[in-house]
């Protein structure tokens, strides 16, 4: 049997993190797939949001919104954004902070392989772990190959549900199980939400406009970019609210966000009333979506023809569109998984099992789940880093 000291299970963005941030230690590194990082690979159409400027404890959903603080304190964005510029890798802000390579994500692959190397890491590709136990202090690796390995201390990267066509499983959750380690209910985050019946038939005919929203649920809100699909509604203002919709919740949608609508029909009104109503919708939205609206608020002749109370009514119907989705589109697509491994049973400052010592979750896996923008791949080199100078 072989013997490691420490083995860390899932190279992707927290598991390589950890691996080079447990510097001048005996590391390995496993991971099941053929080629480490994937998710970093595909994200932020193949430029990866590598983090955000913003970074801060209250952009983050956990069932103990407080855990996340030590680690992101301790390991701050500005702090990868060092690593990133020692790197020499160029990289350009988008919007609300958000950070991304000029060039390809495979640069912040090969910046964590880089520095794993530095660090004495070993990278095992292909290496399917199907089974854990742990005898005399130890855990107990079997491996698809038949091969075990015994280490003193595991730390689980593995990720969460989303996006199983890259890999994407369970295993981190049904670990910390059979360590006794509870798991909160998971669900697709940052997802697009779908509709059905009437919904479905209006979003088909919508499919491909895009225009800034201000949608909210609760009492949480977000002021981006909403897109209509042909099975409900996208974007990122929409997948920012999918972490805090729940099946049945209604989401109240301002498709013009900053414009006094009612005050604006009443003035357009009285400067040109032989103007039709779509025709000046179309003026503040996409002119599908006007003549759309127009005609589902019975608004088809002119600017003339409404009175006061059929105005009001068409402003209401654009400034607090009231929708119920069906569902969303899933794991498949989901950005990321929330809940998780349960914070309350973890060491904040080092990711360790309070009850299970050597063993540590970071990453997807743990119940910490990040808006839109960056902010998870921050949690990740956080939570990665603090176990890496922990193990």
């Amino acid at each position: 049997m072989e013997q490691r000291d420490i083995v860390i299970i899932g190279a992707g963005a927290a598991g390589m993190m950890c691996a080079a941030a447990a510097r001048g230690r005996d590391v390995l590194l496993l991971d099941h797939l053929a080629t480490p990082g994937e998710k970093i690979r595909i994200s932020g159409g193949g430029r990866c949001n590598f983090t955000n400027r913003r970074a801060s404890p209250g952009q983050f959903l956990s069932a103990n919104p407080h855990f996340c603080i030590s680690a992101l304190s301790r390991y701050t964005a500005a702090d990868f954004i060092a690593l990133v510029e020692r790197h020499g890798i160029a990289y350009h802000e988008k919007t609300l902070g958000q950070l991304f390579c000029d060039g390809s994500a495979q640069q912040i692959i090969d910046l964590l392989l880089d520095e794993m190397r530095g660090a004495g890491a070993e990278l095992r590709l292909s290496q399917h772990v199907t089974h854990t136990d742990r005898s005399d202090g130890r855990f107990i690796l079997r491996l698809s190959t038949g091969a075990e390995i015994s280490c003193a201390k595991l730390v689980v990267a593995t990720g969460g549900k989303s996006i199983p066509k890259m890999g994407a499983s369970d295993f981190g959750y049904r670990l910390a199980a059979q360590f006794g380690v509870g798991v909160i209910e998971t669900r697709p985050a940052l997802v697009p939400l779908t509709f059905d019946g009437a919904l479905l038939a209006r979003s088909k005919t919508l499919s491909g406009i895009a225009l800034e929203a201000r949608v909210a649920c609760g009492e949480a809100a977000f002021d981006e970019a909403l897109l209509f699909t042909h099975r409900g509604i996208s974007g990122p203002a929409i997948l920012q609210i999918s972490s805090y919709w729940r099946e049945e919740q209604e989401l109240r949608i301002d498709l013009l966000p900053g414009c006094e609508l009612a005050d604006a029909l009443l003035a357009a009104r009285a400067a040109n009333g032989r103007q039709a109503v779509h025709n000046f919708l179309a003026t503040l939205l996409p002119r599908r979506l006007a003549v759309e609206i127009a005609e589902r608020q019975a608004c088809t002749g002119t600017l003339a023809d409404l009175s006061n109370v059929k105005l009001q009514a068409l402003a209401v119907a654009i400034k607090q569109w009231r929708v119920t989705p069906a569902g969303t589109e899933g794991y498949r697509i989901a950005e990321v998984t929330l809940g998780g491994v349960d914070t309350n049973a973890l060491d904040s400052r080092t990711m360790q099992v309070k009850a299970v010592p050597g063993l540590y979750f970071i990453g997807e896996v743990v119940d910490v789940t990040g808006w839109l923008g960056g902010y998870n791949f921050q949690w990740a080199w956080s939570s990665g880093w603090c176990a890496g100078q922990a193990v």
